[in-house]
């Protein structure tokens, strides 16, 4: 019996302690484009190359002096169509990595989320090249002069850039940071086209100021929109993918195709369509042009 006690109590003295922490819990979710955002980035890639070819004929069908307007919209479009095929075929974009931890009262474990979310960077890249063009052709319909127009195109890369790296920050700080310089630059954009530009546009003919001041104002209020849809995506991450995806491609086909249309068709119509002559029709002129082959003697 005094054996079987002994033995009982070596083999208590064996068992492990019991572990007083337990060990942290971690989950990982993608946030991620499904059918429908694949589906809407491809119709816009459609949207957008269809009404480049019909810019591209639409600038044919007018002198090269005119065509100024022509050539700027149908860049923006074809841009556009450019980045929205990468976007659709899964390209253009990157992933952020959103870490919280979530203390949890008494003994039980921390709970540790991370969050994969898609970050379409070339989305951007499209915005970095359009909307200066865009604004250039508003800019050129006002008749800012050269300094406002830089100032106004400057602004918007600002703009742009800044909110691109608002985008791939995740540090809420720093992210909030660069969307606040985003939105300052935007506001001396606001004031190049609501304050200087319709300022200048009104020494022209009536139905030109009254055709600038709708369709700069129909862009700001567009322009206006987008950062409030990065807000509430990327941003506070409060919308999903697949809705900010809808949202901007509404957007973007608004501020593009339907503002090409609206602005080519409303200028062609107007009487007394500025040319722009010189280097844009004709090159560079006899006196100036390069010579290749040939002796300054003329040997």
């Amino acid at each position: 019996m005094t054996g079987v006690i002994d033995a009982l109590k070596k083999g208590s003295s064996s068992v492990a302690p019991i572990p007083t922490a337990l060990p942290p819990v971690s989950t990982e979710h993608y946030q991620e484009a499904s059918a429908v955002g694949h589906r809407t980035l491809w119709v816009v890639f459609v949207i957008m190359l269809i009404s480049s070819i019909a810019f591209y004929a639409m600038a044919f069908r007018v002198p090269v002096q005119k065509r100024m307007f022509h050539i700027l919209t149908a860049f923006i479009t074809t841009f556009a169509a450019i980045s929205y095929y990468g976007m659709a075929i899964g390209d253009g974009l990157s992933y952020n990595k959103i870490t919280s931890v979530e203390k949890i009262r008494g003994p039980g474990p921390d709970l540790t989320q991370v969050v994969y979310r898609e970050v379409y960077w070339a989305r951007y890249v499209d915005w970095s090249v359009t909307t200066p063009l865009l604004l250039l052709d508003l800019c050129l319909l006002a008749g800012l002069s050269g300094a406002n127009i830089l100032v106004a195109i400057v602004a918007d890369i600002i703009m742009i850039l800044t909110g691109l790296f608002a985008a791939l920050t995740v540090e809420e700080g720093p992210k909030w940071g660069w969307y606040a310089m985003a939105c300052i630059a935007y506001l001396v954009i606001v004031y190049q086209l609501a304050i200087n530009g319709r300022g200048i546009v009104q020494n022209k003919d009536k139905k030109t100021a009254t055709f600038f001041s709708a369709i700069a104002g129909f862009t700001l209020v567009l322009w206006t929109v987008y950062p409030i849809i990065w807000g509430i995506a990327d941003g506070a991450r409060i919308a999903d993918v697949d809705a900010e995806i809808i949202g901007y491609a509404v957007l973007d086909v608004l501020a593009k195709p339907v503002f090409g249309f609206w602005l080519l068709f409303t200028h062609d119509a107007m009487s007394g369509t500025a040319s722009i002559g010189g280097f844009w029709a004709e090159g560079l002129a006899s006196d100036g042009a390069i010579r290749v082959g040939e002796d300054d003697d003329g040997a």
